[in-house]
């Protein structure tokens, strides 16, 4: 009788231990999440302050002060001066036709590679890892012989096929993890019905492979967006050039406009934040998609 009662009284004790555990691990998880979004948007919130300074607040080393008296006209000045809309045109003629490039390529190749039942399959699919670990730098001076032989150096096109070409690996691994996980059947059920493989392809798994496309348009987008070494390289008309050469519009040879370059490169910055905070979820739930399901 004693050690029923022992025992009976032990349940309540042991659940409040665990429930006490349960607790400290959830606070520990929360500060380390409050930490990790500080120090994330820290740098965007100083990049904000920095933008509405003048060149004596900004050269007088008060990194972490706030603005005495807020230089809205730097923003003024970026979109006058540093031709702005200029160069956002450029960034979102060459993200999108990059964007559209590796969407139809990498599709089309991950089809092969998940669906089709070849020899060759899985010789294609680690060549496309290969490339992932290609540094961009190494292939700088051999594309601009190319380019030049070419004679499409100093145009869009010298600077849109090589961010297909390597954007295009990690949008084949995205997108063959997740059509590797589509059951056959639906495919056999439609060569019944008399589709050929391009029917299918275009009606069937392009409509469920819409999350991770999404995944992969975002993640080009982001990496496209900002990218200076290819475009500096390749580009020399002014005409052409896009949006992260806009903070030389600032530099003159006895003066820099701080205050200006940083109300820039907000305005810059802006277009990849909002859309990565509006499709946030659409990027991790395609990346499970082709993670775990393949």
């Amino acid at each position: 009788m004693s050690q029923t009662i022992r025992v009976a009284g032990a349940k309540p004790v042991l659940q409040t231990v665990q429930k006490r555990k349960l607790g400290l691990v959830k606070i520990i998880v929360i500060l380390g999440l409050s930490i990790l979004f500080v120090t994330q948007l820290y740098p965007l919130l100083w990049l904000l302050l920095y933008s509405l300074k003048n060149n004596e607040e900004i050269l007088s080393g008060s990194f972490f002060s706030l603005p005495a008296s807020p230089q809205w006209v730097n923003f003024k000045d970026a979109i006058a001066s540093g031709n702005y809309f200029k160069y956002l045109y450029n960034s979102i003629f060459v993200t999108s036709v990059t964007m559209v490039g590796v969407l139809l390529l990498s599709s089309l190749a991950s089809f092969a590679i998940s669906r089709f039942r070849w020899k060759y399959g899985q010789a294609v699919m680690v060549i496309f890892l290969i490339g992932m670990m290609i540094p961009m730098q190494a292939t700088l001076l051999p594309l601009m012989i190319i380019f030049k032989n070419m004679n499409i150096l100093n145009t869009h096109l010298s600077i849109i096929l090589p961010y297909i070409a390597f954007q295009t690996p990690i949008a084949v691994f995205i997108l063959s993890g997740f059509m590797k996980s589509i059951p056959h059947e639906i495919e056999e059920s439609a060569v019944v019905d008399g589709a050929g493989v391009f029917r299918i392809f275009r009606s069937i798994i392009l409509p469920i492979s819409v999350p991770p496309m999404m995944t992969v348009c975002i993640l080009t987008f982001i990496n496209i967006w900002n990218e200076y070494i290819m475009a500096a390289t390749f580009l020399s008309s002014e005409k052409l050039k896009t949006l992260p050469f806009g903070v030389y519009s600032f530099v003159s040879q006895y003066s820099v406009n701080y205050g200006a370059i940083g109300a820039f490169l907000v305005l810059g910055a802006l277009p990849v934040i909002v859309i990565y905070f509006l499709l946030a979820d659409k990027i991790t739930k395609g990346m499970v998609a082709g993670a775990v399901k393949g």
